[in-house]
């Protein structure tokens, strides 16, 4: 019999301090900024079935950020010592974005790690010779982390589109015979065990010869699926002790994500590499601004990094 899925009951994700049934709302503090995301815009050579961001060859919402005003965010970070040691990029498509080198350049001649989330596809395949010269002044500080639905071609066929499968196990293979630090994202959506899916992504990528971990949970992350329609509950102050977890475990604890929306003069930073379009999460334009506590008022907070456990960067 299929399981019957409850719709979000309209009365929740509602007051920031309060839950449907008036308890206090869990909120997280910025413990450190220990990861500063860039999302270099919404524009994707793909159209998948359920993106995150809803990316796609039309999708500019979130504008190009450009070269300086990243190094902007940059020089905050140095101005004000914060503790920052990886900066990560994620799209949209980062390759897509024409700065896109130069911003790595910057971050990694700082001495930033720098991570990018790509599909390794067309884009990637234009800037190679580009990126085997990062690749000689700053080795294994350059993380490319490859989205790879499934382990099988029919299932990420099923969220990228027919004729994806392919070209990104070209551009995976490309980067691991040229030694890239290399990661691998999947997505839960199979129904299938843990343990099975990671098995499968070990038999591909020993077949593909790509120096992957499958059972490393940060070389392979498995990303839990959201629907901002399902019903998930709400998360009260009283559930870090229910649930055994620390708020210093979520993403909102330790990272925050720059984007430029569609015709706005200047970026702005969020709480969440996930909710780039709910206004409630914009904290300002400055990492200062952005200092502060998060209230996990959304149902991501909940399916995606509480109960799901999942992070964009570990």
């Amino acid at each position: 019999m299929d399981q019957i899925v409850r719709t979000l009951d309209p009365a929740k994700f509602r007051n920031p301090a309060l839950t449907a049934r008036g308890e206090p709302r869990a909120g997280v503090a910025l413990r450190a900024l220990d990861t500063l995301w860039f999302n270099t815009g919404t524009l994707c050579n793909l159209t998948c079935r359920n993106c995150y961001i809803e990316s796609s060859p039309r999708n500019d919402r979130l504008a190009y950020l450009t070269r300086d005003e990243v190094r902007g965010y940059l020089d905050e970070i140095a101005r004000d010592r914060l503790p920052t040691g990886v900066i990560g990029f994620t799209g949209g498509e980062p390759f897509m974005n024409p700065d896109i080198i130069g911003m790595l350049d910057d971050v990694l001649s700082r001495g930033f790690r720098a991570l990018v989330l790509t599909n390794a596809m067309a884009p990637l395949r234009k800037l190679r010779p580009r990126m085997l010269a990062l690749r000689d002044r700053y080795g294994k500080r350059l993380t490319i982390r490859v989205s790879l639905d499934h382990y099988t071609p029919a299932v990420h066929e099923a969220e990228r589109g027919k004729r994806s499968w392919a070209p990104t196990i070209d551009g995976l293979v490309w980067l691991a015979r040229n030694d890239f630090a290399l990661d691998v994202a999947g997505r839960r959506f199979t129904g299938e065990p843990e343990d099975v899916v990671r098995a499968g992504y070990a038999r591909l990528f020993g077949a593909l010869n790509v120096p992957v971990d499958a059972f490393d949970p940060v070389r392979l992350m498995l990303f839990p699926e959201m629907d901002p329609g399902r019903d998930v509950p709400e998360i009260t102050t009283a559930c870090w002790g229910i649930l055994h977890k620390s708020p210093d475990d979520v993403m909102c604890a330790s990272s925050r994500m720059v984007v430029k929306r569609k015709g706005a003069p200047h970026p702005v930073v969020l709480a969440c590499t996930l909710l780039a379009y709910d206004e409630r999460f914009e904290l300002g334009h400055t990492l200062a601004e952005a200092a502060r506590s998060v209230a996990l008022n959304h149902p991501y907070c909940a399916s995606f990094c509480v109960l799901g456990g999942a992070a964009c960067s570990r």
